[in-house]
């Protein structure tokens, strides 16, 4: 009795060894996005960073610190976008967020970037980062000034 029909299929060693070929390069499917990612440079952060907040003395180190965050986040290709021109409202939000407040720009992740450079602390000019003293010692015990 033959069991061998037409319509069971027969995987041959050529099938399988073109399955398993395709499968070890189907990484490489995403590489031209990572490689635009890997064109992004603090220096064009810095540069986007500067013109989302209107600030010009931003830290070129805290922006190394931001890129490496977002990008373990999973947004250095959306940024690679936004600094090409395109447009990312809620990622440009999330972008001065973090200069704001120095935390992590991951929702699941609470680590602080930075805390006293944080440009928050130039926005309230009538407090200081806690543990952190601006003035003499002492200042503290003076009236805030009007």
């Amino acid at each position: 009795m033959d069991t061998n029909t037409a319509s069971s299929p027969r995987l041959t060693r050529r099938g399988l060894l073109s399955a398993v070929s395709a499968l070890a390069v189907l990484p490489l499917a995403q590489w031209p996005k990572g490689a635009m990612a890997a064109d992004l440079d603090v220096g064009a952060f810095l540069a986007l960073s500067k013109e989302l907040t209107g600030k010009d003395d931003l830290y070129e180190d805290l922006a190394a610190k931001m890129l490496e965050a977002f990008s373990q986040a999973g947004k250095a290709d959306d940024i690679a976008a936004l600094v090409g021109g395109g447009e990312a409202a809620e990622l440009e939000n999330s972008i001065v967020a973090t200069w704001y407040t120095g935390t992590s720009p991951a929702a699941d992740d609470p680590n602080v970037l930075f805390y006293t450079d944080a440009l928050i602390w130039q926005a309230m000019t009538f407090a200081t980062p806690m543990a952190f003293c601006n003035g003499q010692m002492g200042d503290w015990a003076d009236p805030p000034k009007a």
